[in-house]
């Protein structure tokens, strides 16, 4: 194999894929999902510390995930600063409040008693990062012009799917959080005018003691067709 080509003006390098026979290929599949089977969404997050360098591993990790015209239209920011977690964690519950008791409707409530949530988010000052994504609706270059992106929600939707598996991989814990609207994250960090805040995931290691709801997870039969 030719170790590059030039395609449409542009080098492309050559890639070699390890593949395994289907015996294996069955085998590591399996076991890959036995281990993402036992992922859950952790609110009892510990104040132990986490080192940098684990979570850059993670961040280098998502930014793996394909993104419309590799793009990448993605920016991760990890805060740790107590001050401004706890300002973090005021703003989002002031938003929750507000949710839980006038957005919400009522169906909406009966379907989250079952997770035992509510507007208090004491995890997000305790846990030791928090990972604030924000998706670059544009990109400016480097004379302020703007320049489209692609499939933007799609692109960063993936990147944090997989920064997830990384995150439960790496032996940590963390969770999903939407508070809404979350524009407070975009003032709070200070962030440019082209990106806006897509998700909220604290990181850390699980508390000493943690309850998770015993839900079950859809069977094959319900979430996969096959033609």
């Amino acid at each position: 194999m030719e170790p590059s080509r030039i395609i449409n003006g542009f080098e492309h390098i050559a890639y070699n894929k390890e593949i395994y026979e289907p015996e294996e290929m069955n085998t590591r599949s399996e076991e890959f999902y036995r281990f993402m089977d036992l992922r859950r969404t952790v609110r009892d997050i510990s104040d132990r510390p986490v080192p940098r360098e684990v979570m850059e591993n993670l961040i280098m990790t998502a930014s793996t995930a394909p993104s419309g015209a590799h793009k990448q239209p993605w920016t991760f920011c990890l805060v740790s600063d107590p001050q401004l977690k706890s300002q973090i964690r005021s703003a989002a519950e002031k938003e929750e409040y507000e949710s839980y008791n006038h957005r919400m409707s009522e169906e909406w409530i009966q379907d989250l008693k079952a997770l035992g949530t509510n507007h208090e988010k004491p995890f997000l000052e305790t846990a030791p990062w928090l990972i604030i994504v924000f998706k670059k609706v544009y990109d400016i270059d480097g004379e302020g012009n703007r320049k489209t992106n692609y499939y933007v929600n799609e692109s960063v939707g993936i990147a944090c799917g997989i920064l997830l598996t990384a995150i439960h991989h790496a032996g940590l814990v963390a969770l999903t959080h939407t508070p809404s609207p979350m524009n407070f994250l975009f003032k709070l960090l200070a962030r440019p005018e082209n990106e806006r805040p897509f998700l909220l995931i604290p990181v850390g290691y699980p508390d000493d003691e943690v309850y998770v709801p015993n839900i079950s997870r859809k069977p094959m039969g319900e979430i996969g067709v096959f033609y």
